[in-house]
């Protein structure tokens, strides 16, 4: 399976020609064009073929291109899945999945459409109820039809329905980021981060990305390009940590340790599992590296 960079994720309202035409250009690994939360009610129509016509003609380089469209109990949502299929981005980001009957609802209705398997749905988790189904919400990745790849936390909308108060640390929430974490892990995908609002303050924002690092998540769902820069860095394994993958994964290809499930490497005892996770931080790192400035 190829491992694909996703440390920051930067939403883009599909409203604002301009916005989409800059996301061509910025260093996000992804782009997330937005239907749903930053297009008003009487800009929807327009804003929907805008981001249609943007796909469809191209040029966003090596980074990925999610479709956000809006929630399958509002007035918008058919017509916006049926655009955003025809327009074939990477991803369509579904959002309120509070089960699995909803991504399987989706999955029909792309294979209705016709709609290219490149493209791969994404579940934003940001209900109470998706946190209590949140394992069976992940384990829908296992039946291809669903094309589950991804959550992407929506904190906002969970403070918003919890009452929890969005503080730094985010006590209130880890409980929920650890069990939607664990749930992506057990069913092999991907989960980012929610957004972090107080543009203002670049210190909270860089330790809120260092806690995200510290969870496991693959990267950071961003509000501003001013983001990007801090948010890359905090999610690029750093030099010494791909030094060190490498020494462990040489260690364990020589022919005398072949077999062995523990090595000792400069005084430290490493098992296997860590060489097969340093895999992942070098392959990571050789994906940032191979991206186009």
């Amino acid at each position: 399976m190829t491992i694909r960079p996703r440390r920051s994720v930067l939403y883009m309202p599909g409203s604002n020609a301009r916005a989409l035409e800059k996301a061509k250009t910025l260093p996000a690994d992804g782009i997330i064009l937005d239907l749903e939360d930053s297009v008003a009610p009487d800009a929807k129509d327009a804003a929907r073929q805008q981001v249609a016509d943007v796909v469809k003609a191209g040029g966003f380089g090596s980074r990925e291109v999610f479709i956000r469209v809006n929630a399958v109990d509002t007035p918008w949502h058919a017509e916006d899945l049926a655009a955003a299929a025809q327009a074939a981005p990477d991803a369509i980001l579904i959002p309120k999945v509070s089960n699995p009957d909803t991504l399987e609802m989706i999955g029909r209705r792309l294979l209705d459409m016709h709609t290219p398997v490149k493209t791969r749905v994404w579940a934003m988790i940001e209900t109470p109820l998706a946190i209590f189904n949140i394992q069976a919400i992940a384990a829908a990745a296992k039946d291809s039809e669903t094309r589950l790849s991804g959550f992407v936390m929506g904190t906002n909308d969970l403070a918003k329905d919890t009452r929890a108060r969005l503080v730094p640390g985010r006590a209130p929430m880890l409980p929920w980021l650890s069990m939607c974490l664990a749930a992506a892990r057990i069913n092999g995908i991907d989960i980012l981060d929610g957004v972090y609002n107080d543009l203002g303050n670049a210190d909270g924002f860089l330790a809120e990305c260092k806690q995200g690092v510290e969870f496991g998540f693959d990267g950071k769902t961003l509000i501003h390009p001013n983001q990007i820069a801090p948010c890359n860095t905090a999610f690029s394994p750093t030099d010494e940590e791909v030094t060190w993958a490498r020494t462990m994964i040489a260690a364990f290809e020589l022919p005398e340790n072949k077999s062995k499930g523990v090595v000792s490497i400069d005084g430290r005892m490493v098992e296997r599992l860590h060489a097969e996770m340093a895999r992942r931080t070098v392959t990571i790192a050789e994906a940032i590296a191979a991206r186009p400035a």
